[in-house]
């Protein structure tokens, strides 16, 4: 097998059905999700195996599911599989609830950073954001675009939110606030807990 096939040197990949512009929309949104895949990996190296077990088994699985993301916006066939179901959103969501209580109670905007692998989770967030733009966009111009990978990717931008938060908890690095923002959120479930 060879990495190269020429067969992209007029501007054009193959997709799950036939061929596409390498500028197609459809393409930059399953690129994306690659980039994110990648980041992800990047994460996960940069994690301790011991401290973050639970996270890296996650981002793990997140990885087989942007696989399923990507396979999913890069068929063009009239009959598709659905390979992303909803079962993965609802795990993240409960996910989320957990972290919102494990992390210090958030008040204000924060600026992405603090350790490395919680800067490359930040990374992954915003990557995420412009894959769900793309997506959008993608479902504006195409029929038969199924609503999971949008739904998805809107639920794994909240979850590297959180989980960055986690990871700069976990050890002992501060969020940084931005220090011309309002008071813009009503802090964790910990405080109505103890009210």
């Amino acid at each position: 097998m060879r990495l190269y096939t020429k067969s992209g040197d007029k501007g054009q990949t193959s997709v799950i059905g036939g061929r596409l512009d390498k500028d197609d929309i459809r393409v930059e949104a399953y690129g994306t999700i690659d980039e994110l895949n990648s980041f992800v990996g990047k994460a996960i190296c940069e994690l301790d195996q011991k401290m973050f077990k639970d996270i890296i088994d996650d981002l793990e699985k997140i990885q087989h599911e942007l696989f399923d993301c990507g396979s999913e916006l890069s068929n063009i066939k009239k009959e598709r599989e659905h390979k992303l179901t909803e079962e993965p959103i609802t795990y993240m969501e409960n996910k989320i609830d957990d972290f919102i209580e494990e992390a210090p109670a958030l008040e204000r905007f924060i600026l992405p950073g603090g350790s490395d692998a919680a800067s490359t989770i930040h990374i992954c967030r915003t990557v995420a954001r412009r894959a769900e733009r793309m997506i959008v966009t993608l479902m504006k111009t195409e029929e038969g675009v199924s609503p999971i990978p949008l739904k998805y990717v809107n639920r794994l931008s909240d979850y590297f939110f959180a989980v960055a938060r986690v990871i700069n908890a976990r050890l002992e690095i501060p969020d940084v606030e931005y220090i011309r923002s309002a008071k813009v959120f009503c802090g964790s479930n910990k405080k109505k807990k103890e009210e």
